[in-house]
């Protein structure tokens, strides 16, 4: 396999593994079995956390793959 390849598979792995992830914390946010403001403000922080990840990697792949 090409290291272009292997770049894009991974890629295309974690974009769906943190699409998927994000979906699951917003999910249980929305149930409503939230126990507390701390819990709360720990899923809205990792929700935030996998979205920038997810621009970071967005950001790298369009630089590198021109």
């Amino acid at each position: 396999m090409s290291d272009e390849y292997q770049e894009l598979a991974l890629s295309d792995f974690l974009k769906t593994r943190i699409t998927d992830l994000v979906a699951d914390h917003k999910d249980h946010l929305a149930n409503g079995t939230i126990k507390d403001h701390e819990e709360y403000k720990r899923l809205c922080g990792i929700i935030e956390g996998l979205n920038l990840a997810e621009r970071e990697m967005a950001d790298w792949i369009d630089r590198h793959s021109r």
